[in-house]
């Protein structure tokens, strides 16, 4: 039996009657169970020209706003393994995100994602901004900032390039000596890797590698290491992964930046537990 699906849209007539008690009567599903969704990120509310994510389900409503629920049992059901809060700094913070997280919701849910895991979790309670992206099967440091002004100031770091990132990863194969410049376009798009080998493992003929991007396309480290023959070992899409291998073994290790805060030259490391490590597939 496959997981229930329902998509629904619903134009409010009264507002004698609240958003779950609505949607609950429309659905034939119980408020609970739609309750549940909200939280998850699955029901929507359009007041004008505005549709944000609903989710107190006693919300005042308006005659003409509309209700949208987009429920999928088999996408609420998800689960991932949680984050950890590495540096706060109040206003920003640093966060180690694991295998799994997503760094973007859709319309079926965002509970799954890294910025409603610390909306969620953070104590003291805050908003959470992304400023930049993880992919999916991508793991280690991450920031979000906690008010606008210094989301956009730490964005804009990103932007030009005025930050260190580097990552770790394994790939296959003995990877090349000294320091290696990768130009490979990626997606049509000019982009920039420099790589260095820091360990080889003779045993599994895997390598070590040290990488910082001068550009930040999608995908764009797995893309150039293949491209050199030696993909990250558990790439599923440009490598050899599979079900049966290890995760994908990619992870952001360093950031440093001058804080938008306090003007102080700030230096992010990831523990050595966290880091990518030679694994037999």
């Amino acid at each position: 039996m496959s997981p229930l699906k329902i998509e629904t849209h619903i134009k409010v007539q009264s507002t004698e009657i609240d958003a779950a008690s609505l949607l609950a009567e429309e659905t034939g599903l119980s408020k609970q169970v739609i309750k549940q969704a909200m939280q998850k990120g699955a029901v929507w509310h359009s007041h004008g020209r505005q549709t944000n994510r609903l989710r107190r389900a006693k919300k005042a409503l308006k005659v003409g706003d509309e209700l949208h629920l987009y429920y999928n049992q088999a996408v609420l059901d998800e689960t991932v393994t949680e984050a950890e809060l590495l540096f706060d700094q109040e206003q920003y913070s640093i966060w180690y995100k694991p295998f799994g997280m997503r760094c973007q919701g859709s319309k079926w849910s965002d509970h799954t994602t890294i910025n409603r895991y610390i909306e969620t979790h953070l104590n003291p309670a805050r908003n959470a901004y992304l400023i930049h992206r993880l992919d999916l099967a991508a793991t280690g440091l991450i920031v979000l900032g906690h008010n606008k002004k210094v989301t956009a100031a730490i964005a804009k770091l990103f932007e030009t390039r005025a930050l260190d990132k580097f990552y770790q990863v394994i790939v296959e194969g003995k990877f090349p000596d000294g320091k290696v410049t990768i130009d490979t376009d990626v997606d049509n798009k000019s982009a920039l890797s420099h790589a260095e080998r820091l360990e080889y493992n003779s045993e599994l003929n895997q390598s070590k590698v040290q990488v910082k991007i001068e550009s930040g396309r999608k995908h764009q480290i797995r893309i150039h290491m293949a491209s050199l023959g030696h993909p990250v070992v558990g790439d599923r899409q440009h490598g050899n992964g599979s079900e049966q291998t290890p995760n994908l073994q990619l992870t952001s290790c360093h950031l440093s930046f001058v804080c938008p805060v306090t003007g102080e030259d700030k230096v992010f490391e990831l523990p050595q537990s966290y880091r990518p490590e030679f694994q037999a597939r």
